[in-house]
């Protein structure tokens, strides 16, 4: 009878040792798919005129004329949309310096210094995002 009570409990510690594997080995998993890959950069399509066109014709199958004029309306709207930008981003930006300025007077000596860091990586990212944006 000890014997097979040996047997039982070696058998009941491979089991045991086999699911906390198989345990460990799913955290692991969600924890590479949700930490590791999800904080790496996903790929961005570029929305251009030429896509979007591509994209239609693929879709809604277009002619040669359609997708022709169809990049021409899209081409016309782009600088549209470009000219309203050059007549309000002044405006937000006059916002935006106000914003920081009513910040700095609120920190130390010290937060000064870093805070103007934090606002250079803001501003750089922002510029990369419009760049990318608007395909340059």
């Amino acid at each position: 009878m000890d014997a097979s009570q040996g047997n039982r409990k070696a058998i009941l510690l491979v089991f045991v040792v086999f699911v906390l594997g198989i345990a460990l080995g799913a955290l692991g998993t969600y924890m590479v798919t949700t930490r590791v890959l999800a904080a790496r950069p996903q790929a961005v399509e570029v929305h251009t005129a030429a896509n979007t066109v591509a994209t239609l014709t693929r879709d809604l199958n277009l002619n040669p004329d359609q997708q022709r004029q169809i990049l021409g309306i899209l081409n016309d709207t782009r600088s549209r949309y470009d000219a309203i930008h050059q007549e309000v981003d002044p405006e937000y930006e006059k916002v935006r310096q106000e914003g920081r300025e009513r910040i700095r007077e609120l920190l130390t000596a010290d937060q000064r210094p870093k805070f103007e860091e934090v606002l250079r990586q803001i501003d750089e990212d922002r510029r990369k995002r419009q760049a990318e944006g608007q395909g340059r």
